[in-house]
């Protein structure tokens, strides 16, 4: 691992536990709507950007959906909890990137959801000046499992694909650094890992803290 130059974080359910959140919002939002649904369609969701889940939320549930008016409705009901009682911080977050600042790792962040939100979470979580760059999903055309954002990634830093690793949550996130020929270290968060997914993955740990056997 002694070419490794950078490590590109995702941030929902890697850094920040908004994923926890985003399942309430989406329960709540689903029953609005007199919806039944097993948590499906948000694992489908998972790592995409606001473009590719309308897409999504249509092939589920019929051209003639409003996904539009229902993900307006998740964020509402993720910016009252976001505001009244904040995000926590995922396991071994802060200590992880300081590790790696330590180290002369550079950093930088592959979210899919909006710039606008990415930074005033991370600011708020006090985790935002680690990041030398930050691509978001308003930032590309197809976010994850597209390997745009991480293409675009890497280009920020000035790097190639081999001088980089991935670290990942969900099934979308690693076909899109796995696309962009990125080694990628999966932290399972709300979804297991299949067989597919095992064979696109480079390490598979339980959480951030255990990075430091490899860089």
């Amino acid at each position: 691992m002694k070419n490794i130059k950078a490590v590109i974080f995702d941030m929902d359910g890697i850094l920040l536990d908004t994923e926890t959140i985003c399942d309430k919002t989406w329960q709540m939002a689903l029953k609005d709507f007199n919806i039944i649904d097993n948590n499906d369609t948000i694992n489908k969701c998972r790592g995409t950007n606001k473009t590719d889940t309308i897409l999504i939320l249509k092939q589920y549930f019929g051209q003639n959906f409003n996904a539009e008016t229902f993900l307006t409705k998740t964020s509402e009901y993720f910016h009252k909890i976001e505001f009244e009682h904040g995000i926590p911080l995922m396991p071994y977050a802060k200590e992880i990137l300081e590790y790696l600042k330590e180290k002369n790792y550079r950093i930088a962040l592959a979210s899919s959801t909006r710039y606008e939100s990415v930074k005033r979470q991370l600011t708020n979580a006090g985790l935002i000046d680690f990041f030398e760059t930050i691509t978001t999903g308003d930032m590309v055309n197809h976010s994850k499992p597209d390997p745009e954002i991480y293409q675009k990634a890497i280009k920020s830093l000035n790097l190639k694909p081999e001088d980089c690793i991935a670290v990942e949550d969900s099934p979308n996130g690693i076909k899109s650094a796995f696309a962009a020929n990125l080694k990628v270290i999966m932290i399972p968060d709300k979804i297991q890992p299949t067989e597919e997914i095992k064979q696109k993955t480079f390490k598979i740990y339980k959480n951030l803290s255990e990075i430091k056997e490899l860089l």
